[in-house]
């Protein structure tokens, strides 16, 4: 992400959460400057998010070790200010101007946007007060909510007034600071391996995790993006922002992207074809578990389809733009050469070739851009960031055509 988050804690129950959220902004490459009010402490300790971010926890106006003032001074290093989770009480004083604790005196001073997450139990939450409050800060624009969210808060009770969960206020984060130039596209992102069943209890797979496709997809919906993700059988959140078709075989995932596509590709700017289609699938799927028999047991397999070959063929016009990936075992030439022939025999725009030692199961990926003008090699970097390479060369492409 690469930006500074001043990151305020405030003491609700939910204040747990802020510290997955911490991980999650530490890991996308951001600076987290946490705070934390008083009553934050009975809930969580300065020391563990301290150990996170790397950086010490301001949790009154006199923190400062050297002089100045800290409301100032966190405010100037800080891109954005984040307050998860945000009370009831921290909601009423934002809403009226007041600065009686670091956390709102930050706010009053914060350069950039403020994002709060607010948290409470949902009578609450309904309560005219807070209603006015609410009310109150939307007209002032300066304060952004995430959530809450209906669900059961610690009481066991059930109502609007639960926290956003930590990824989507990540996400909402990331879209504060992402630039909105996708906004009007429609991208089709496919992620993830396909099943192909022989039994009820046995399939064919391969070892493909998803997080690359869901990375892009990711990505395209915090740059404004409408996405479609048609995902296989993987244990991953929908990235927020997207809608997420789930399949479990190749024949399945045909169905999903025509769909997605529509049957003139009309439906869609862009296609991102992430996911790890398998070749073959059996020619019989038996209707009970296969029981054991002698020392060989041999399974017929039959072709399936080549997805991104049929949307190539299929398209007359310049749109939908199309995107895949070559993933081999042999070196950079053998990738390369892999990769330019894809781009001939199924007619696509762009591919990204990467090794598998270098892309499955992992969080980064080493990957080659091959059009038919050129290979540009890239270094090592995490999955989100290839991503937003690879939607900054869609949207370059978009532009020009």
């Amino acid at each position: 992400m690469g930006r500074t988050i001043a990151l305020c804690v405030t003491g609700s129950i939910a204040a747990y959460k802020a510290v997955e959220l911490a991980r999650l902004l530490v890991k996308s490459g951001a600076k987290v400057l946490p705070v934390m009010t008083r009553s934050a402490g009975r809930f969580i300790g300065p020391a563990t998010l301290a150990g996170i971010t790397g950086e010490s926890v301001a949790t009154d106006m006199w923190d400062l070790p050297s002089a100045g003032e800290v409301h100032v001074d966190l405010a100037r290093r800080a891109d954005i200010v984040v307050i998860v989770p945000a009370t009831a009480d921290v909601l009423a004083r934002l809403a009226h101007g007041r600065a009686d604790d670091l956390v709102t005196a930050l706010v009053l001073c914060a350069r950039g946007p403020v994002l709060a997450a607010p948290a409470m139990h949902p009578r609450m939450w309904e309560h005219p007060a807070t209603r006015r409050n609410v009310e109150a800060l939307a007209e002032q624009g300066r304060v952004r909510l995430v959530g809450p969210v209906v669900g059961e808060v610690a009481s066991g009770e059930s109502g609007p007034g639960r926290m956003a969960e930590p990824n989507a206020i990540f996400t909402a984060i990331e879209a504060l600071s992402s630039p909105q130039d996708l906004s009007g596209l429609r991208i089709v992102v496919t992620a993830g391996p396909t099943l192909e069943d022989i039994d009820p209890v046995r399939f064919l797979g391969n070892r493909s995790s998803g997080r690359m496709g869901f990375a892009v997809a990711h990505r395209a919906a915090a740059r404004g993006a409408q996405v479609t993700l048609v995902a296989g059988p993987v244990g991953l959140p929908a990235p927020a922002g997207s809608s997420r078709v789930d399949v479990r075989s190749a024949v399945q995932m045909r169905d999903a992207l025509w769909n997605a596509l529509g049957t003139d590709l009309s439906r869609a700017d862009a296609l991102v074809m992430a996911a790890a289609v398998a070749d073959h699938r059996p020619a019989e799927r038996s209707a009970g578990k296969v029981k054991k028999g002698g020392e060989r047991w041999t399974i017929e397999l039959v072709k399936n389809p080549d997805l991104l070959a049929e949307v190539g063929a299929a398209r007359t016009k310049r749109l939908p733009l199309l995107v895949g990936f070559a993933v081999e075992t042999g070196d950079d030439a053998a990738l390369i050469a892999s990769a330019r022939q894809k781009l001939v025999e199924k007619r696509v725009d762009l591919v990204v070739a990467n090794a598998a030692s270098d892309s499955f199961g992992r969080d980064d990926n080493r990957a080659i851009l091959v059009t038919k003008d050129a290979a540009e090699e890239l270094p090592t970097v995490s999955k989100v960031s290839l991503a937003d390479t690879i939607l900054d060369r869609i949207r370059d492409s978009l532009q020009a055509r």
